[in-house]
C-alpha cells in the first residue's frame, strides 16, 4: 500500500478578512463574563439576537449595498449600454430611492429568510438561538408591510399560508468566525421565488475542464436562465464540489458576496478559490448574449463570481445560481462591543442621474378601450417596442389560473374580466395606510404557460404582462389566437405601486389574500411587446446558443 500524503488543513472556503462596514444596533443584550484559565466570554440574550434578526430583515426589504448601486449607475453612464438597458437601471435606481423611504419594500416578494451563523467557542446563549432568530423575522414581517409567501404543506396536496412568512431557513455552526472565539456572526438573505428558482445543478464529467468545453457548456446554460429572475444578475457558477447540495450552497453564498475574497488559486490543501480570468471571460459571454437588462443590450449581469472547488474523482458537479435586482443580504456580528449589522445605502439618490430617459420614444395604450382595439394597436408595432400602459388591468396568477382552469373543465365558461382586459401576472405585498397598493411588481410569467393556449382559446389572456421569457407554446398560442404578451420590467416593485398603480380591488377570491384576482388602475405602467400576433418572440434568438463557440475539438 503507498504512503499517504501529509496531513494538511484547510477549510473548504476560507472566506478572508471581513472588511465590510458595520452599524451598531444596540450594546443591550451582550456581556462579557470571565471564566477559568483566564478565559473571556461573551453572553447573548435572546432578545439581542431576535433585535438583530428583524433589524437585519427590514434593512435588506429596503436598502442596498452602494457597490450594486453603483453599478446600476454604471450602466447609464456606458455608452455601449442600449437604450433598454439604460431605461431599466434607471427605472431601478429609482425603486431603490423609494424603497428607502422605508414603507414600501423594494420587490413585492419579500422572500424566504434564510439566516446563516457561526458562532465563536467563546459565546454563550441559552440555546434558543434558532427559536430567536425566527421570532425576529416574524417581528419583522408581521410588522412591515412585506408580503407572506410560506405555504405550510397539511397533506401532500393540500397547503396554506403561514400568514406570518414563517418558516425560514436558519443555519448555525459552531467555529470561530475570522478566528474569534468571542464572536457571533450572520449572513441574513432574503431569496425571492423568482431568482430562487434560477438555482441549477448539472451533473458534468472531467470532459467538461478545459477552456473551450467550460464556454461552450456556459453559453448553453447561461442563456437559460433568461430574464424571470429580474436582471442584471450578480452570477454564481460554482465547478466541482464535495457533494451536489455544498456546491448548490457554495453558488448561493457566492451570489451574495459572502466568498468575494476566496484564495485566487488552489493548493494541495484542497481548499476552493475563485478564478478572476475565468469570471471576466463569463462576464464578456454574457453580454454578447443580446438578452441585456431584460429587453437587449449588454447587461445581462452586473457581475460574475467562479469559484472552484474539490471533487471526488467520478463526480463533477456544477452549480449556477443568481442574485437578483432585488440584491437582498447583510452581513451582521454580536461582539463584546456589541451588536452590529451591515450599513446598506440609506440614500440611494446620490447615484440618479439628471437625465431625462422619460423622453425617449415610447408607445402610449390605452387600455379603456375594448379588448379587439387594444391588440389592433399592439399589432401595429415589433417586439421590443416600448409601452406605456393606461387603464384597467387584471391581476391573476398561479392558483387563481388553476381555479380557472377547474371551471372550464367543468364546462363554465371564461370569467368575463378576463375576456375583457389585460391580465397582469402579480401578486401584491401588504398596502401601506394612504396608498393604493402595496409593492405590486410582475412576478414570472413561464409558470402560467401550461395554461395560455385553453385561455386563449377560450377568449381570455389575448394580453397578458409579467415578467421573464416564455415558452414556444406561449409563441404559437399568440400566433394562433391574436395574442400578446407584453413584458414588465422586473425589480422596481416600488415605484410601480407608488408612481403607477392608482386603484385596487378584489374581483373574486378574497380568501386567497395576495393570490386572489384584482382588477387595478394603472397611469403610465411601463411594458415592452415582447411576444406579438404574428409568431415573433425577442427571447427566442437571444437565448439559442452561439455556434462560434462550438468551434475546436471535443476532449
Amino acid at each position: 500500500m503507498s504512503k499517504g500524503a501529509a496531513f494538511s488543513y484547510s477549510p473548504l472556503l476560507p472566506i478572508g478578512d471581513d472588511l465590510t462596514e458595520y452599524r451598531l444596533v444596540t450594546d443591550e443584550g451582550v456581556d462579557v463574563v470571565h471564566g477559568p484559565g483566564g478565559r473571556r466570554f461573551l453572553t447573548v440574550e435572546p432578545g439581542a439576537i431576535a433585535q438583530l434578526t428583524a433589524e437585519a430583515m427590514h434593512d435588506i426589504a429596503h436598502y442596498l449595498r452602494p457597490a450594486h448601486l453603483a453599478q446600476l449607475r454604471a450602466i447609464i453612464d456606458d455608452p455601449k449600454a442600449s437604450a433598454n438597458d439604460r431605461f431599466v437601471a434607471i427605472d431601478l435606481l429609482r425603486n431603490a430611492n423609494i424603497a428607502a423611504g422605508g414603507v414600501l419594500p423594494m420587490c413585492q416578494d419579500t422572500g424566504t429568510a434564510i439566516v446563516m451563523g457561526k458562532r465563536g467557542r467563546h459565546v454563550l446563549t441559552d440555546g434558543t438561538d434558532e427559536q430567536a432568530i425566527a421570532q425576529g423575522v416574524y417581528q419583522a414581517y408581521t410588522r412591515l408591510n412585506l408580503r407572506y409567501s410560506q405555504l405550510a404543506p397539511l397533506t401532500m396536496w393540500d397547503e396554506r399560508n403561514t400568514g406570518s412568512n414563517l418558516p425560514a431557513q436558519i443555519e448555525l455552526y459552531a467555529e470561530d468566525p475570522g478566528g474569534a472565539p468571542d464572536a457571533y456572526k450572520f449572513l441574513f438573505m432574503a431569496k425571492g421565488g423568482g431568482s430562487a428558482n434560477k438555482s441549477y445543478l448539472y451533473q458534468e464529467t472531467k470532459a467538461l475542464l478545459n477552456p473551450a468545453r467550460m464556454m461552450e457548456f456556459l453559453d448553453e446554460k447561461l442563456r437559460l436562465i433568461g430574464t424571470s429572475a429580474c436582471p442584471p444578475y450578480h452570477l454564481a457558477v460554482v465547478i466541482g464540489g464535495t457533494s451536489a447540495e455544498y456546491a448548490l450552497k457554495t453558488a448561493k453564498l457566492a451570489s451574495a458576496k459572502y466568498l468575494d475574497n476566496l484564495p485566487r488559486h488552489g493548493t494541495m490543501s484542497a481548499h476552493g478559490f475563485r478564478d478572476v480570468e475565468l469570471e471576466a471571460a463569463v462576464l464578456e459571454l454574457t453580454r454578447d448574449f443580446g438578452i441585456g437588462a431584460q429587453f437587449g443590450g449588454r447587461y445581462f449581469c452586473h457581475d460574475v463570481r467562479v469559484i472552484r472547488l474539490p471533487r471526488h474523482g467520478a463526480s463533477c458537479p456544477v452549480a449556477i445560481a443568481v442574485s437578483c435586482s432585488a440584491d437582498r443580504q447583510a452581513l451582521a456580528k454580536i461582539t463584546p462591543s456589541g451588536v452590529w449589522l451591515e450599513r446598506l445605502e440609506t440614500d440611494p439618490a446620490r447615484f440618479l442621474p439628471e437625465v431625462d430617459l422619460d423622453s425617449e420614444p415610447m408607445v402610449k395604450v390605452d387600455l379603456n378601450r375594448p379588448m379587439a382595439e387594444i391588440r389592433e394597436e399592439l399589432s401595429k408595432y415589433p417586439v421590443k417596442t416600448r409601452l406605456s400602459l393606461t387603464g384597467p388591468l387584471v391581476v391573476a396568477r398561479d392558483i387563481a389560473h388553476a381555479k380557472i382552469a377547474e371551471r372550464l373543465d367543468a364546462g363554465e365558461p371564461m370569467p368575463q374580466y378576463l375576456r375583457d382586459h389585460a391580465v397582469y401576472y402579480a401578486g401584491p405585498a401588504k398596502t401601506p395606510e394612504g396608498y393604493a397598493s402595496g409593492s405590486f411588481g410582475p412576478t414570472t410569467a413561464g409558470r402560467m404557460d401550461s395554461y395560455v393556449e385553453r385561455f386563449q382559446a377560450a377568449g381570455g389572456s389575448l394580453v397578458m404582462l409579467a415578467k421573464g421569457n416564455r415558452s414556444a407554446q406561449v409563441t404559437q398560442a399568440c400566433n394562433t389566437y391574436g395574442g400578446f404578451y407584453l413584458g414588465s420590467i422586473g425589480g422596481p416593485a416600488a415605484r410601480l405601486a407608488q408612481d403607477c398603480i392608482r386603484h385596487v380591488e378584489v374581483l373574486e377570491y378574497p380568501e386567497l389574500g395576495m393570490e386572489a384576482v384584482w382588477k387595478i388602475e394603472v397611469e403610465d405602467f411601463p411594458a415592452f411587446i415582447v411576444v406579438d400576433d404574428k409568431g415573433n418572440d425577442f427571447f427566442a434568438d437571444v437565448t439559442r446558443p452561439n455556434p462560434l463557440l462550438r468551434i475546436g475539438s471535443r476532449p
